[in-house]
């Protein structure tokens, strides 16, 4: 049974439940092609873009592919062109690729219907979806793009932060459920949390 399989092999590294909030950077433990498949070995944030310094942002989750950057201050991340308030210091996964997913074994505390939201940026439309123990549960998500052309700075477009209360619905039952995230199409995408309310 692939939902037994992916139950035993991705383990949580922090419990998380449903309904609330998913921190994106919490996915599951595991490695590659158990836990995550990111399309290269290198975290492109921790490590690379954050320079290893002995700051805890800099370096989360360093020696794993998933990509993790977080909010930075000085019209980085709190930029004009941001289409919701921006908080500093928040990890969020980034430089996100088509093909690529994440696994997170969370606990659903109440089987039901529940509206799907996610605070991010998109340079460009892009698609997600998301698989619940091995099948897909959302089809096509849309993602609605953040690019501005207004915005004088090129890296910029891909700091302009979003929220969306709705990107779509999902089934879940109550008890362990393994969420995989995917990215299908676009990538050119950060994400900080998904939030998952009962309807």
């Amino acid at each position: 049974m692939s939902c037994s399989c992916l139950a035993q092999t991705s383990k949580a590294l922090k419990p998380q439940q449903i309904p609330g909030k998913i921190e994106c950077e919490l996915y599951d433990q595991g490695g590659e092609g158990i836990a995550y498949h990111d399309t290269d070995a290198v975290n492109n944030g921790s490590g690379k873009l954050n320079p290893v310094n002995g700051n805890p942002l800099n370096e989360f989750r360093i020696n794993e592919g998933v990509d993790i950057s977080y909010s930075k201050a000085d019209d980085i991340d709190n930029n004009p062109f941001n289409k919701v308030p921006r908080s500093i210091g928040d990890l969020y996964v980034g430089w996100t690729v088509p093909t690529e997913w994440i696994n997170y074994t969370v606990e659903v505390t109440k089987s039901g219907t529940y509206t799907i939201g996610l605070l991010y940026t998109a340079n460009g439309d892009g698609e997600i979806s998301i698989d619940v123990n091995g099948k897909d549960a959302t089809g096509k998500m849309k993602i609605a793009s953040t690019h501005d052309d207004k915005e004088p700075i090129d890296w910029r477009q891909w700091h302009h932060w979003n929220s969306s209360a709705s990107i779509g619905t999902i089934k879940l039952k109550k008890g362990k459920q393994v969420l995989r995230l995917h990215i299908v199409s676009n990538g050119n995408m950060n994400f900080d949390y998904l939030t998952f309310t009962a309807q």
